[in-house]
């Protein structure tokens, strides 16, 4: 018995996913899409706990690398739990709602219809965890975690340019596709969480942008009064572009396996068919 499907399994299985979800009841998927950014938001907060309370590792070692390494490696603990509850997150919904309308099994409104409740639901999640749970509690309210947190929320939103966002955005939703894909195509418990864990330590460790981590991060950073960094300048800087970004790494991701396994494989079908029934000739 082999320990993962195939390639074009997987599709199959993403396909029925969105049906699946395409036919949920939309609070339901709301509720569940704020659990998510709640979840997400938990492995955002230990990359802050390591990234802003270790500000002497990277100098110490002569490594800033460490940090990120590190930082990295506890973020996916928060990712991991939601395709194990079968949450709502928007960014492999931005994978599986088109692999469904491209194999016909929901219709193509159900895409925008989606996307829109997910982005609140996980906004909401992200929020709360930002506001509640760490900026209320005290739990961060202290050196190094302040300047930490300032910091980091700089370097996401304020210091690049709005086409770095949009970039960094591409690879990682490239990763997190693929961590989502890898999860679908393994069996059981370990395999699952390993396969998640590997693709989202690289892409936190390497400074991609989420767009719902992002939605935890940067709001952290407002509330700690991170300078030049206002609701208006995410919004209009960071959330778009790392929204814009992360279509496109998904589409890097669906769109091959499209090609490849429903409409390539639709094509082979139906030649078969034809042949079978003496539609089709071989060349003398």
């Amino acid at each position: 018995m082999e320990s993962t499907l195939k390639p074009d399994e997987i599709t199959l299985v993403l396909a029925q996913q969105a049906l699946v979800k395409h036919r949920m009841r939309y609070d339901l998927v709301f509720f569940k899409a704020v659990l998510a950014g709640l979840m997400l938001s938990f492995g955002a907060l230990m990359n802050e706990i390591v990234s802003s309370g270790t500000p002497a590792l990277s100098a110490v070692t002569g490594n800033p690398a460490i940090t990120k390494i590190l930082g990295g490696f506890v973020f996916p603990s928060g990712f991991v739990l939601i395709p194990m509850l079968g949450l709502e997150l928007l960014t492999s919904n931005m994978m599986v709602f088109p692999i469904g309308i491209a194999s016909g099994d929901i219709p193509w409104w159900s895409l925008p219809v989606n996307w829109l409740i997910v982005t609140f639901g996980n906004l909401a999640g992200s929020l709360f965890s930002a506001a509640i749970l760490v900026h209320f509690s005290g739990i961060l309210s202290s050196e190094p975690y302040i300047t930490g947190i300032q910091s980091f929320a700089t370097k996401k939103a304020v210091d690049p340019l709005w086409y770095q966002i949009f970039l960094r955005g591409i690879g990682c939703n490239i990763l997190v596709c693929l961590a989502i894909w890898f999860f679908v195509g393994s069996k059981d418990t370990i395999s699952k969480i390993v396969a998640v864990w590997i693709p989202i330590w690289i892409f936190v460790a390497s400074g991609f942008d989420h767009v719902i981590a992002n939605m935890f991060y940067i709001p952290l950073g407002i509330m700690f009064h991170t300078e030049s960094l206002t609701v208006g300048l995410y919004i209009r800087k960071s959330l778009i572009a790392t929204y814009l970004g992360n279509i496109v790494g998904a589409f890097i991701v669906w769109g091959p396996a499209v090609y490849f396994y429903i409409w390539n494989a639709d094509h082979g079908a139906k030649e078969l068919e034809e042949a079978e029934v003496g539609l089709v000739k071989e060349d003398d």
